[in-house]
């Protein structure tokens, strides 16, 4: 097991958001995460990369590290890496500088400048993740001159350079065309065979496209799992 959520609890003065919520993913798995709005879906990964502390319970991550306590940054640094539902990119620089501003600072640990010059090493990364994302023709686009699905892809780009084992993303299709919504179920599977990934998501035909097994939560607790049509 890569993650392995134990009696998580998240109690807001009496509003239990995760009622002794057990999730478990494996390595190279892809997860996905279904349930109505208010199960918890959220807060369960809100948890996972340390942006919240649970009221109880373990996370417990890769050889048996408690994640619980920790702060973000260091989760980032142990391998759990996040994409948000509203991409949070640098409009105004270009695709490849974004690219190249994350890989920086995922090395660096400091916020970089843009001034150093990169690598051939990191040129080279670089190169392998705006092919993955399929962003190569638009490396020297203005970020935010890019499609709201290329959008996307690129945050997911900027979080796969710093090379997490867990990947965890948040309703990555929501707002997206037909087109791009399968493109992005096939780079989420393509991505999976290097690193395990949850996924939240609401848009069931993108769930039957990429999902092995789902898990369904509600009220702040994994109610079923399994493959899609026995959930």
């Amino acid at each position: 097991l890569i993650l392995n959520c134990e009696n998580v609890v998240m109690d807001y003065d009496g509003f239990k958001a995760l009622n002794n919520c057990n999730f478990k993913v494996h390595y190279n798995e892809l997860r996905v995460v279904i349930g109505p709005n208010g199960a918890g879906k959220t807060t369960l990964l809100d948890v996972i990369c340390g942006k919240t502390k649970p009221t109880s319970g373990t996370v417990l991550f890769g050889k048996g590290t408690n994640l619980v306590g920790k702060n973000a940054e260091d989760i980032t640094k142990l391998g759990v890496g996040r994409k948000f539902q509203a991409p949070s990119i640098y409009s105004n620089l270009s695709v490849w500088q974004n690219l190249d501003l994350s890989l920086k600072r995922a090395s660096k640990g400091v916020f970089p400048t843009l001034m150093g010059q990169s690598s051939p090493a990191e040129r080279a990364r670089i190169e392998e993740g705006l092919e993955t994302i399929g962003l190569t023709d638009h490396a020297h686009a203005r970020a935010g001159s890019l499609s709201h699905g290329q959008k996307q892809w690129l945050e997911i780009g900027m979080v796969i350079l710093q090379e997490p084992s867990l990947l965890l993303v948040d309703e990555p299709v929501a707002g997206m065309s037909d087109k791009e919504t399968e493109q992005t179920g096939q780079l989420l599977t393509k991505l999976s065979e290097k690193q395990a990934i949850v996924v939240i998501e609401h848009d069931m035909d993108f769930v039957r496209q990429i999902a092995k097994i789902v898990t369904v939560l509600a009220e702040g607790t994994v109610i079923c799992e399994g493959t899609v049509e026995t959930v």
